[in-house]
């Protein structure tokens, strides 16, 4: 009998571990190679601060969606007057921040009066512009009036940059964020992680991971390596390079190839002499040969692009012809614009690997044609001040992220320094016209006004290459914007 029972106690304690073993893990180390300067993403202008925070810690009154779509999140509904100028939102009830506080509509008519205060640190506090007053209407409701109808105001209201912050913590956000999210923010290890755990009171559908470490790994050469040895199990948007071929070929991993929204360009100084000069632009335009910067700089994966707008959007039009690779028709225009005996300038480029080695491809193919760069490699939060913020650079490479942002280059501040009425006209009416046919028109007018201008060097469409165990579900393949939403993610067996 004593035979039976401890045969019995041990078969079940083999049961036991088996399923202990065989339950799902419910955590998860992403590798990211930029670190964010800060955690507030209606603060800063990095993509890496959305890349951790946005949908995960914070959330606005939209979500953009993967495909592009506007989805409802902290608000549930919402009505639009028949005028387009009204939008009244019905917020979700029985939120919370992650210090126990309500969520109401206060804080949505202090965030986005906020934003487009005037004293505003919003790096995109021209999503703003057309809001005329918001108005509580009781601790549900929104009511938003416009200046004037604007088509992708719902769109707007999704960024990372709209997200929904209250008074008491606002002020904190960078160093300790503070949101209504599935995850709540645990520790920052400055230059190696950032953690999160997961929110027991979310008030959306549960959530699989209890953790989630975004870890800091700035090149391929440290990321494959801890890839291999599971110390990390996902590099959602990770340029590897000559390695890509061998992960490929490992079955423990899944390697998705998806879109983004990020238009990777030779920024150009339209403000800095020679670069204020048209043929000279036209020059840079002329001797770029896409296809040796899209294999060096995305692995062959980047899509070329003619103009500031992305390949998968309905409203794209084709224009990389506009200034096809030509040597010696570089070399004539440079000599036209009196810099026949050549230029000498910097090309200041971000940590990141597309800008690294594409700059060296870049510095190439200029030398052809007399223009001399000096490569000058900088870090992320020196890129942001002294080329972003200060202007201060010639040339530099960056992917710009933010989705569906051609209306960047009518901002007289910002740094490319570009100034053309006639776009800014084009962008005008755009701001103003919600008829989809209209605005396809619109968007392909400014499109072709930024080529033939040759305002920056147009190179391509930034893949997401996307790494991650076969094991891991719910990440996603496209992303409008730089995000790594976890809502969805989970192991499976």
């Amino acid at each position: 009998m004593k035979t039976w029972k401890s045969i019995l106690a041990a078969g079940l304690l083999a049961l036991a571990s088996s399923s202990a073993a065989l339950a799902a893990r419910t955590d998860l180390v992403l590798g990211i190679p930029l670190e964010p300067p800060h955690l507030d993403p209606t603060a800063g202008a990095a993509a890496a601060i959305d890349e951790v925070l946005y949908a995960n810690v914070f959330e606005g009154l939209t979500q953009i969606g993967p495909n592009g779509e506007v989805l409802p999140a902290l608000a549930e509904s919402w009505t639009i007057s028949d005028d387009s100028k009204v939008y009244t939102f019905k917020l979700r009830a029985g939120v919370k921040y992650h210090d126990g506080s309500d969520f109401n509509a206060d804080d949505v008519k202090f965030s986005l009066d906020r934003a487009r205060a005037e004293d505003s640190t919003n790096a995109q506090k021209a999503l703003f512009a057309a809001i005329d007053t918001v108005e509580t209407v009781d601790p549900g409701t929104v009511k938003v009036t416009l200046k004037n109808p604007q088509g992708s105001f719902l769109y707007n209201m999704g960024w990372g940059d709209a997200v929904i912050v209250a008074p008491e913590s606002a002020g904190t956000n960078k160093e300790k964020p503070i949101g209504t999210g599935p995850f709540k923010f645990d520790n920052w290890a400055k230059g190696s992680a950032i953690r999160l755990v997961k929110n027991d009171g979310y008030w959306g559908d549960p959530i699989a991971l209890d953790k989630a470490e975004f870890r800091i790994i700035p090149d391929a050469a440290a990321a494959v390596p801890a890839l291999l040895s599971g110390d990390v199990q996902a590099l959602p948007n990770f340029q590897l390079g000559d390695a890509l071929p061998q992960v490929q070929a490992d079955p423990r991993f899944k390697v998705v190839i998806g879109s983004t929204e990020g238009e990777t360009v030779l920024s150009i100084n339209n403000k800095k002499p020679p670069f204020d000069d048209l043929k000279v632009r036209q020059a840079i335009a002329h001797a770029l040969d896409r296809k040796a910067i899209i294999d060096g700089a995305s692995g062959g994966f980047g899509v070329p692009i003619g103009s500031h707008f992305a390949p998968h959007n309905p409203a794209y039009v084709d224009l990389t012809g506009t200034y096809p690779h030509d040597v010696e028709k570089a070399k004539a225009l440079l000599k036209e614009a009196g810099f026949g005996d050549g230029i000498k300038a910097t090309l200041k480029l971000p940590p990141v690997g597309y800008a690294r080695d594409g700059g060296q491809i870049v510095a190439s193919q200029l030398r052809e044609i007399g223009i001399e760069l000096e490569i000058i490699p900088v870090e992320w939060a020196d890129w942001l001040k002294q080329v972003f913020t200060e202007k201060d650079y010639d040339l530099s490479i960056v992917s710009h992220t933010e989705p569906n942002d051609i209306d960047i280059y009518s901002r007289k501040d910002y740094y490319f320094q570009y100034d053309n009425p006639d776009f800014d006209k084009v962008i005008a009416e755009l701001n103003v016209t919600s008829d989809e046919a209209k605005r396809k028109e619109l968007y392909g007018q400014a499109q072709k006004i930024l080529a033939q201008d040759a305002v920056v060097g147009f190179l391509f469409e930034l893949p997401k290459i996307g790494i991650w165990d076969v094991k891991v579900e719910g990440l996603w393949a496209n992303s409008p914007i730089q995000a790594n939403d976890l809502t969805k993610v989970k192991w499976v067996e």
